[in-house]
C-alpha cells in the first residue's frame, strides 16, 4: 500500500508488487467464496478468482438463463454450483453481484446466511449507500466491503485473460473481525485488478452514478446522436455519417487516448484537427457544464436513486426497460453501425 500523487492530490494505492497474488491466495487459503449473482459481473469475477487458484462456488436461480450460462462456464451443480441461499450458507465470503434490482428482491432471502465473522462485498454502494431507499442494511458483526471494477465485466474477463488487469476501487463499509482490509484487498487481486484505489461506498455509488449517466454513456450516446443528426440532416449518407462520428472515434481516437492521454492525441494530429479542436473545445465544454452540475446534484441529492427504485419496483419494468433499449438498436444510427462494423477486416 503507497501512496501517489495524482494532479496535486495523495490518494491510497495498491499494486500487484505491493500485494501480490501470492498473498492474497495465503489470506484466503480454505475460505470458500461465494459469488451470488451471475449476469454483468458475476461471470467475469467468478471465473478470475476460479483460475487464480481460489475456492469458488456461484449462487443463482435454478432455471435462469444465467444459470445455464454458469453451467456452460464450467460450473456444476452440486459441486460449485448452487441456488443462491445455499450459496449463502456455504459462503464464508459473499459476493453479492446481483443487479441493484436483484439484490433488493433477494436481500430477505440471503441475509439469514449473513452470519458472525462472515464477509459481503459488493461491487457497486447502491444498496448499502442507500439503505434507507434499498432495505439493505447489513448485520453489524459481519465485514462489509467493495471492490468496483472500473469497467464491465466484459473487460473484467478480457483484461485477465490478457495477462492485463482493469483498475478496481475498494472501500471498507463494516470492519467486524479486523481482517476486512485484508480481505477486501486479497479479493481486489483475486479477480484481476491491475491496482486498488481507496474511496467509500458513498464515493463510489456517486461518482459511479454520475459517470456512467455522464461521459461513460449518457452523455456520450447523446453527443453522438445529436452529431449524427445534423451530418445526416445536411445530406452525409448514414454510412459516412456514422463512420465521421462512432467508427473513428472508437477505433482509431478512444484507444490511442486511453494508451497516451488526450494530450498526445492533440499533439499527434493534424494542424487542421488541433486548431478547430483547441477553438471548440471551450464552448463545449462551457455548454455541457451546467448540464453535469445538474446532473451531479440530482445523484448527490438521491434523485437518480429514487428513480432508480421507483422503476425496478414495477411489474413490468424489464418490458418498458427493453422497449427503450430496442428503440436505440433499431435507430438508423446503430443499424448502420451494424452494416459497418461487419464491413470491417
Amino acid at each position: 500500500m503507497s501512496t501517489m500523487n495524482f494532479g496535486g492530490v495523495d490518494e491510497t494505492v495498491v499494486t500487484r508488487e505491493e500485494f501480490p497474488l501470492s498473498k492474497a491466495k495465503e489470506i484466503l487459503e480454505g475460505v470458500t467464496i461465494a459469488v451470488l449473482g451471475y449476469g454483468v459481473q458475476g461471470p467475469a469475477q467468478a471465473m478470475n478468482l476460479r483460475d487464480n487458484g481460489f475456492n469458488v462456488i456461484v449462487g443463482q436461480r435454478k432455471g435462469s438463463g444465467s444459470w445455464e450460462r454458469a453451467v456452460a462456464d464450467g460450473w456444476e451443480e452440486g459441486k460449485t454450483l448452487f441456488p443462491l441461499e445455499e450459496a449463502a450458507e456455504k459462503g464464508e465470503i459473499i459476493l453479492y453481484l446481483l443487479s441493484d434490482a436483484g439484490q433488493m428482491h433477494a436481500w430477505d432471502s440471503v441475509k439469514p446466511y449473513l452470519t458472525k465473522d462472515k464477509c459481503l462485498c459488493f461491487s457497486h454502494g447502491f444498496g448499502v449507500a442507500y439503505r434507507e431507499k434499498t432495505k439493505i442494511v447489513p448485520p453489524t458483526d459481519i465485514d462489509v466491503v467493495l471492490v468496483a471494477p472500473k469497467g464491465s465485466g466484459k473487460s473484467v474477463r478480457r483484461l485477465f485473460e490478457q495477462g492485463k488487469g482493469i483498475n478496481s476501487s475498494y472501500a471498507i463499509y463494516q470492519d467486524a473481525t479486523g481482517k476486512a482490509e485484508e480481505r477486501v484487498l486479497a479479493l481486489g487481486i483475486g479477480i484481476g485488478s491491475g491496482y486498488l484505489f481507496e474511496t467509500t461506498f458513498d464515493n463510489e455509488v456517486t461518482s459511479d452514478l454520475y459517470g456512467e449517466r455522464g461521459i461513460l454513456m449518457g452523455a456520450l450516446a447523446g453527443a453522438i446522436e445529436a452529431q449524427y443528426q445534423v451530418l445526416r440532416n445536411n445530406g452525409h449518407t448514414p454510412s459516412e455519417a456514422f463512420n465521421e462520428t462512432v467508427e473513428e472515434l472508437t477505433q482509431s481516437l478512444v484507444p490511442l487516448v486511453g494508451e497516451n492521454g488526450m494530450d498526445w492525441m492533440y499533439a499527434n494530429c493534424s494542424t487542421t484537427a488541433q486548431r478547430g479542436a483547441l477553438d471548440w473545445k471551450g464552448r463545449f465544454r462551457e455548454a455541457l457544464l451546467p448540464v453535469y452540475k445538474d446532473l451531479y446534484a440530482s445523484v448527490k441529492e438521491g434523485k437518480e436513486a429514487e428513480i432508480v427504485i421507483e422503476r425496478n419496483s414495477q411489474d413490468d419494468y424489464r418490458e418498458k426497460l427493453q422497449a427503450e433499449l430496442d428503440e436505440i438498436k433499431n435507430s438508423e444510427l446503430w443499424q448502420a453501425g451494424s452494416q459497418v462494423r461487419k464491413l470491417r477486416p
